[in-house]
């Protein structure tokens, strides 16, 4: 009896501690990573965009933490968004991540913690065995998707049903949900159209109705959207369909969020939104991706959930930190090897500061290199460069280049761009011996019927349901 007395007592002292450990792992945050395509870092209302309309990420970006200068590292091919999901689910850059890797991916590493894991994104993008590290992975019918009036509507309809039906919520969840939108082709349905006022929707500051020079890459796919020269008319039409697609994409992001209230666990749930890189959408002439300014580059970037203190920051990121930021605020080891690097210390307000420099690419045509307020931009194909002080420039429409003020500006960030390039393991040299074209002086490139695109008829829009 005494025994018993003794066990039972040394059972209760223990009681505490073993209880409070099963609490530990039961307690584990939720992390919701939700994943927009070609979205511009100034397309949320709360970020201070005043013609927008983006209740549910308003509400995400008040509450949470805001980064303000999120870069994609570019692109080797024309579709950037496909080495960015690479370069976001490895944690790894441009020229070192590894599509056959199958161990130390983002889903890898939270499943192997113990995380339900389950992604969703359109198809094709990205390398399978990528998606093959989470328990559960599926692809949107991307084309059926944009098209269908309803941007958001399938990824969210897909989550919301693995939240109720499959997740047994007997352990923590990591949910990656990748939207097709508001990537083109843009259809909105009626209800999001009506939204806004296409006489009221504010150009880009930085509209211009023809690029600045031809940097070869004047007839690539997203620039085929509008004919030359982009109207005030035509850019204001794009930009009502893509405010509309916007729109829908939060309100569907509103119905994942509404669901994870009535299960109890929003305040439980590590919410990070962002989005593969930006778009041109009629600034400096452009309507793509495929260049290295900040509109294209960077993205909008939130963290919000418990632990999270609301503010922001002017720190310096990639799309491959949010991997390793995820399992700081989660409280997991990130992989040794990887390239990325948490932002937990800003958003903890222990740094103020992130990285020091980013680097940009874009096939073997355009490189860039941002430190301070300061950003080189260099096509090594025309050997031509532009520099912005983007503290009196943020729109980059003033290039210091041609100054001789700035001539030992220029020359240390052309030095700076070149010690980059051995950092991040790109051997394109920033100088070509036979350039293949020189600066546009006038619109002989742009008005050549050859360049010219002719605008398809416009896709009925689908009525409200």
């Amino acid at each position: 009896m005494h025994i018993r007395r003794s066990t039972l007592t040394l059972l209760l002292l223990l009681a505490p501690s073993i209880f409070s450990s099963l609490a530990t792992a039961d307690d584990r945050p939720n992390v919701l990573f939700l994943f927009a395509d070609d979205q511009r870092p100034d397309s949320i209302a709360a970020l201070g965009n005043s013609v927008i309309k983006t209740p549910n990420l308003d509400v995400l970006a008040r509450r949470g933490f805001v980064f303000r200068n999120t870069y994609c590292m570019g692109s080797t091919v024309g579709a950037v968004c496909n080495p960015s999901r690479h370069m976001t689910l490895s944690g790894m850059s441009l020229y070192r991540y590894d599509g056959k890797k199958k161990e130390d991916t983002w889903g890898d590493v939270f499943r192997k913690a113990g995380y339900v894991t389950y992604h969703q994104s359109k198809r094709g993008n990205t390398a399978r065995e990528y998606h093959k590290a989470f328990e559960y992975s599926s692809y949107l019918t991307d084309n059926g998707e944009r098209k269908s009036g309803y941007h958001g509507r399938a990824a969210a309809n897909n989550a919301i049903e693995f939240l109720n039906d499959t997740w047994d919520r007997d352990k923590p969840l990591f949910m990656y949900v990748g939207f097709a939108g508001p990537h083109d082709p843009r259809v909105a349905a009626d209800e999001w159209m009506k939204l806004y006022k296409r006489s009221e929707i504010q150009l880009p500051k930085n509209y211009q109705p023809f690029h600045p020079i031809d940097n070869n890459w004047m007839t690539g796919r997203d620039e085929a959207l509008a004919p030359w020269p982009r109207t005030e008319e035509v850019v204001r039409r794009h930009l009502h369909d893509y405010y509309a697609c916007i729109s829908s994409i939060d309100h569907h992001i509103g119905r994942i969020i509404a669901t994870l209230k009535e299960l109890g666990e929003y305040d439980n749930t590590i919410v990070i939104f962002s989005a593969d890189h930006g778009l041109a959408v009629g600034s400096h002439g452009l309507f793509g991706k495929q260049n290295l300014y900040e509109h294209s580059m960077r993205s909008p970037m939130i963290f919000a959930g418990p632990g999270i203190e609301k503010g922001e920051s002017d720190a310096l990121m990639y799309l491959f930190d949010i991997f390793p930021t995820s399992c700081d605020l989660a409280g997991l080891k990130a992989p040794k090897g990887i390239e990325g690097r948490s932002v937990g210390p800003v958003i903890r307000r222990e740094e103020d500061s992130h990285r020091e420099t980013i680097f940009l690419s874009y096939q073997k045509g355009q490189r860039a290199v941002r430190r301070g307020d300061w950003k080189l931009y260099r096509f090594p194909l025309v050997n031509y460069s532009m520099l912005f002080n983007l503290a009196e420039d943020p729109h980059e429409l003033h290039s210091l280049a041609d100054d001789s003020k700035h001539a030992d500006r220029l020359r240390l960030m052309t030095n700076l761009l070149a010690k980059q390039q051995q950092i991040w393991n790109d051997t394109q040299p920033l100088t070509s011996d036979n350039p293949s074209a020189a600066k546009v002086t006038d619109v002989s490139f742009f008005s050549d019927p050859r360049n010219q695109v002719k605008s398809g008829k416009k896709k009925k829009r689908q009525k409200t349901k």
